[in-house]
């Protein structure tokens, strides 16, 4: 599986936690910034990673802010993206089962690596269940 990340400053060492984590699993892990800790803006990131995941460059994406929300709120403006913020395994799992996520948001200052891990676990290993939830989605799209 091919995964996009990103993240600004306020995301930086967690994305990179992340990051790591999942090359050593064997994901094959684009990063589409930013790569210090210097200020950034998370819209920069948020549109990197919702781009590839719209273009298929990748199959799924993880992006990182200091809340999650406002990188959450900028990959969702692009259309097909379903990006869900995540803060324990179980709304990360069910994100991919019920709302088919395509995106997951970190809040960074507010877990931690090893939830942080966990969240990933379970986003990449859930799958859409569809049925009644497949109905649902066709109503979000505007």
């Amino acid at each position: 599986m091919k995964l996009a990340i990103g993240s600004d400053h306020a995301g930086f060492e967690r994305k990179e936690e992340v990051r790591k984590y999942l090359l050593e699993k064997g994901f094959d892990v684009i990063d589409k910034g930013t790569y210090s800790e210097e200020r950034a803006d998370y819209p920069d990131f948020g549109h990197a990673v919702a781009v590839a995941v719209e273009t298929k460059e990748v199959d799924l994406g993880i992006i990182l802010c200091g809340s999650g929300n406002g990188i959450n709120m900028s990959a969702n403006k692009h259309k097909g993206i379903r990006s869900a913020l995540c803060w324990n395994e179980e709304i990360a799992a069910l994100a991919r089962q019920h709302n088919d996520a395509n995106i997951m948001a970190l809040p960074a200052r507010f877990i931690s690596k090893e939830t942080a891990l966990k969240c990933a676990d379970a986003f990449l290993y859930s799958v859409f269940e569809g049925g009644r939830h497949a109905d649902r989605l066709k109503k979000i799209d505007c």
